[in-house]
């Protein structure tokens, strides 16, 4: 076994190997450094590096999750706990076991790179995991995205969890029980995923993030799809938001301390990041509106998936040619004001972000705990074309229970209701807030200003709207502030920003009507001060 430098706490043959179900008559590369993964994957030709150092690499027909081939073992032992459904789909144990034989078979003839990792900040809640792939550009991907032990805890790392990761495996449904080429396939009964046929590299972050959100409701902890920052007071934001609805961006915020940029559990304790790493969409990605993220893409060893370069390793955010959906991975270490221990205290302010591409929503808007536990089970965006294939050319509403559904082995419910106790016990301030367009949907109106929603949220978690003029909006019963320093007052009330009045209120009507449709699944499941505030279109 080749192992890595002594400074990247090199594993023996048998630890790299241990708890994977592989032999010993492997090329293992074990914990290596980044400087020595970047360097393989060069060497194997993975990947092509940057003007900057950065490996830039491309995945392929997979340039984003395969929602449609995630699948979950129907264990005995947590048969009765799992949501079933599209989104967890079950899978028979003797499938996985199957699944598991071959993708074994087949890595024990390959070069393969092993990382002993760590997801979660809180030592009393993390797990162990270990990662197993043919790709050096994947290794470096997962020690870039999760905590990494020191030599002492490699000494005597045993895993919790492995993932052996096998992109370019084809499995068979005819013989392995899934859907397609592609699987990511869970075991929480053998604590084990198993990841085939795609090499899109946030596969392996959503995994671990699945077993988290299974984990921890289980010990009174809210795993949580969101970043979390902290300010000079010790005063805790959390941003809830779906992918493009800008987490990564408006957390990293150079007044404040970033604890995380994805994914966080909420204890009695306080909040703690889950990873060690950030993984942000970089399309059309500015150095001047987001000068955090910039620095951190153009540095050595950070992993570009399907950005495009030129001969010379330039980098060209704004290009589209392989997926709307470019993403930079790199060390939460790269953003200069990070907080190193990945903890904090408890929240003061929640940040709910959405993307509304129909223009109505109010920039910000103040929720109350019933109103906060009804739009986190709702998770809405909007999608527009151009961001995901198969969309038409008008937006699309996208409804994701708890801003991370296809990541929920539990009922929505559960982490719903645990959101709602911990907001009331802890009198956590709640904000609704829209980074999508005004004056129009898109195609017609104009996309939020960037300056403008920092300003809302600076005077938000400031405390400077504590004493400004509230009023109720009449479409969503959203209480929104009469005025913001810094943000037009027409800004501030979406039917003021349209030009047309009745168009604003048709489109108001029309989205209104889609949360409805969507919150009678959660009706009944949801006590009755947030049916109380559920919206409603008059007949």
């Amino acid at each position: 076994m080749k192992q890595g430098s002594a400074n990247a706490g090199a594993t023996s043959t048998r630890a790299g190997l241990a708890g994977t179900g592989l032999g010993q008559a492997v090329a293992v590369h074990a914990n290596l450094s980044p400087a020595e993964l970047a360097t393989h994957a060069v060497r194997r030709g993975e990947a092509r590096l940057s003007e900057h150092g950065a490996l830039i690499v491309t995945t392929g027909v997979h340039t984003g999750r395969s929602v449609a081939d995630k699948f979950i073992a129907d264990d005995p032992t947590v048969r009765d706990e799992i949501a079933w459904g599209p989104i967890n789909q079950r899978l028979d144990p003797a499938h996985f076991r199957t699944l598991r034989g071959r993708i074994l078979a087949y890595l024990q003839g390959q070069e393969l790179f092993v990382q002993d990792l760590y997801a979660g900040a809180d030592p009393a809640r993390r797990i162990r995991v270990r990662v197993v792939t043919t790709g050096a550009w994947a290794a470096l991907f997962a020690r870039n995205m999760f905590l990494r032990p020191t030599a002492a805890e490699l000494a005597d790392f045993t895993p919790d969890y492995v993932i052996l990761h096998a992109p370019q495996f084809a499995a068979d449904p005819a013989i392995d029980g899934v859907r397609s080429a592609t699987a990511i396939a869970l075991s929480f009964e053998a604590r084990t995923i198993l990841i085939a046929g795609t090499e899109y590299a946030g596969e392996i972050k959503k995994s671990i993030f699945t077993v988290m959100n299974w984990k921890l409701p289980g010990e009174g902890v809210l795993p949580m799809h969101c970043s979390a920052n902290v300010g000079p007071a010790g005063d805790v934001a959390l941003f809830f938001g779906l992918s493009g609805t800008g987490k990564t961006t408006l957390s990293s915020d150079p007044a404040r301390k970033l604890i995380g940029d994805d994914e966080h559990g909420w204890s009695e304790d306080g909040v703690f990041n889950i990873e060690g790493g950030c993984y942000a969409k970089v399309i059309d990605l500015s150095a001047s509106a987001e000068p955090q993220i910039w620095a951190a893409t153009h540095r050595f060893a950070t992993v570009l998936e399907n950005v495009v370069a030129d001969p010379s390793g330039r980098l060209d955010l704004d290009c589209r040619t392989l997926t709307e959906n470019t993403r930079s991975c790199y060390p939460i270490d790269a953003i200069p004001n990070a907080e190193p221990s990945g903890r904090a205290g408890q929240p003061r302010h929640v940040v709910m972000l959405t993307a509304d591409a129909f223009g109505v929503l109010p920039p910000l808007s103040r929720l109350d705990p019933a109103q906060a536990m009804y739009h986190f089970l709702s998770g809405y965006t909007a999608k527009v074309a151009g961001t995901e294939k198969g969309l038409g050319q008008g937006p699309q509403a996208t409804f994701s229970a708890c801003y991370g559904a296809p990541f929920l082995p539990r009922p929505p419910e559960v982490y719903g209701k645990m959101l709602q106790s911990l907001l009331r016990r802890h009198n956590v301030q709640c904000w609704l807030v829209n980074t999508g367009w005004t004056g129009g949907a898109y195609g017609t109106g104009s996309r939020m200003s960037i300056a403008h929603t920092r300003a809302l949220l600076a005077a938000a978690l400031s405390g400077t709207l504590d004493n400004t003029p509230f009023v109720t909006e009449p479409y969503f019963g959203l209480s929104l502030p009469q005025h913001v320093p810094g943000v037009p007052d027409h800004v501030l009330t979406p039917s003021r920003a349209w030009p047309d009045p009745a168009a604003y209120a048709a489109a108001a009507r029309d989205l209104a009507t889609r949360f409805e449709r969507n919150f009678v699944a959660f009706a009944p499941v949801v006590d009755e001060t947030v049916r109380a505030v559920a919206i409603r279109v008059a007949a």
